[in-house]
């Protein structure tokens, strides 16, 4: 994988954009930010890394492992990130010679009308001949009219005083023009952007959409992406654009209803990535992610199926971890354990090697073993992973309950026999949520049935990714969607294990013929305080809903080729 990503990366210009995806935990961000970064960041190669998850790429926060996080980042703040990253690439290219004014003048004529707003920053004197000026004169009198004014102050696009020194006095002013052409650009569009406000928050209001006022919110990181892409050249400056967990972008918060919504913004910036691409091609986009949507329903929503690069990985194979671990970190009779309990997860693994040095450091008063150390770790991700993110994906189905009663739910994913199909009329919120409860309840028995593994292309049907449960558990990140082969599965064994366990319960109706029916009524009145808290007409309705409209996918657990 690592000389897949190079290799694209080495070229000036591709024709599309790079997919790497894969579940959490499997070393893409370490590939990418630890490997790659420092090869690509030495001349003439120069790249610019925006984590949509972390503040900074050498942010010490731990990633987690859900995909939703508690508190979601504002899109003003990634897209200044987004904005912020380009503009500094920019600012090298021009150092660097290969960006001048002319250039951001073809790249903003080419979609945008300039001849009213250059009028309007050329100065007095221009406004007085409006119509009788041109608009390569306009430009060149608003680039020096910024060039002179106070708009020169700009840090971003401004020549410090220890740059350029080697430079000659004609050099020095044409990336001084330079600069001031990216300043008059940048004002241009932030002048077009502010005129369409209105119209913006009357299409939030609407919930109808426009391309032309989502382009308008990512005029600028594209112009500076078409700039970019016309200076590349190999062997003198060759720039790339590495979006780290791009998934962020899409689920991002915006209160300001004069801003498209995050995911607009997200579809148009990549959806104009796309098309620069294929046009003109572009410079090297790398885009990477944990979130299964990027797996196969993105190519779905964009077009084509091969509209991107699609580079799909699941870290080391059990053979390969054993090779990084044995004998530096784990001994051979450990290993055999953790491979067996947790698998080769590159995270877990290191994970639970940081609990075993801590269990078994000097403070501690007696030797713990691999497999209370494992035993421990998974309690740790039931309690903070699972038990969460099993808790969003209830509200999630909750909301699929109140959307049905809403009729914002097509009648295509309401199927006859679906164990979903009819959900509480009732706008009762207690209701919903004991009817969540059973429908979370009845996937998760199903899916433990088919050993965590569902084909959802089997019977080419989809009729897996209609079920709401199974959409609430892989947007929460706890089941990843591959695309090939087309598996439905756990982002972990450390994962599947817990679900598992939070499984437990359901498990226990079936085991009735084991145990005496006074045992058992106790067990499951204490399992059932203790965890799901199921009254006992919550029992009743969850062994109608198993035994009457019970979900069934065991059909869908063949692999791909067999008949």
């Amino acid at each position: 994988m690592e000389t897949v990503l190079h290799n694209h990366a080495l070229h000036p210009r591709v024709p599309q954009p790079l997919l790497l995806h894969g579940p959490r935990g499997v070393g893409k961000s370490t590939l990418l930010l630890n490997r790659l970064l420092p090869q690509w960041s030495e001349p003439p190669h120069y790249a610019a890394v925006v984590d949509f998850l972390h503040p900074s790429p050498s942010s010490p926060a731990h990633a987690p492992w859900s995909l939703l996080s508690d508190t979601p980042p504002s899109l003003p703040s990634l897209r200044l990130r987004l904005e912020s990253a380009l503009e500094e690439l920019t600012r090298a290219a021009v150092l660097r010679g290969a960006v001048g004014s002319n250039d951001v003048l073809a790249a903003l004529s080419r979609s945008h009308g300039l001849h009213t707003m250059l009028s309007r920053l050329a100065g007095p004197a221009s406004r007085r001949g409006q119509g009788t000026n041109s608009v390569p004169v306009l430009w060149a009198r608003a680039v020096l009219a910024a060039t002179s004014s106070a708009r020169g102050d700009d840090p971003t696009f401004r020549i410090g005083e220890g740059e350029a020194t080697n430079c000659s006095m004609e050099e020095r002013a044409y990336m001084q023009e330079a600069m001031a052409a990216l300043r008059v650009a940048k004002e241009v569009l932030g002048m077009q952007e502010g005129w369409r406000k209105e119209a913006v928050r009357e299409m939030n209001r609407t919930g109808r959409f426009s391309r032309p006022l989502a382009n308008s919110a990512t005029d600028w990181p594209c112009l500076l992406l078409d700039v970019l892409s016309g200076a590349a050249e190999e062997d003198f400056f060759q720039p790339k654009l590495v979006l780290n967990n791009v998934d962020a972008l899409r689920k991002a918060t915006c209160e300001d209803d004069t801003m498209v919504p995050a995911a607009v913004y997200h579809d148009s910036f990549i959806w104009r990535v796309i098309a620069l691409g294929a046009n003109e091609q572009c410079l090297p986009v790398i885009m990477s992610t944990s979130d299964g949507y990027y797996s196969s329903q993105a190519f779905v929503d964009f077009g084509f199926p091969n509209i991107f690069i699609s580079r799909e990985t699941f870290g080391w194979t059990p053979q390969e971890a054993k090779l990084h671990m044995v004998s530096e970190f784990f001994s051979e009779q450990e290993w055999k354990v953790v491979d067996e309990l947790l698998g080769p997860n590159p995270r877990q693994l290191c994970e639970i090697y940081m609990l075993k040095q801590k269990a078994n450091g000097p403070e501690v008063l007696h030797d713990t073993n691999i497999e209370e150390i494992i035993d421990t770790y998974l309690a740790h991700l039931q309690v903070s992973v699972v038990n969460p993110a099993m808790q969003t994906a209830l509200s999630m189905v909750q909301k699929f309950a109140s959307d049905v009663r809403e009729g914002k739910v097509p009648e295509n994913r309401l199927s006859f026999g679906a164990p979903w199909r009819h959900p509480p009329r009732a706008d009762n919120p207690d209701m919903c949520y004991k009817w969540a409860k059973i429908q979370l309840m009845d996937f998760v028995q199903s899916y433990v049935n088919t050993e965590f593994g569902l084909n959802y292309l089997a019977d080419d049907s989809l009729e897996i990714l209609d079920d709401p449960a199974a959409v609430a558990m892989m947007e929460v990140g706890l089941l990843y969607q591959q695309r090939d082969p087309s598996f439905v599965r756990p982002i972990t064994r450390g994962i599947q294990r817990c679900l598992a366990r939070w499984c437990v319960l359901v498990l226990m109706w079936y085991c009735k013929c084991f145990v005496s029916y006074g045992t058992f009524f106790v067990v499951m009145r204490r399992l059932v305080q203790q965890r799901l808290e199921l009254t006992l007409q919550e029992s009743i309705s969850f062994s109608w809903q198993r035994v009457i409209r019970g979900r069934s996918y065991r059909h869908l657990m063949k692999e791909v080729g067999y008949k």
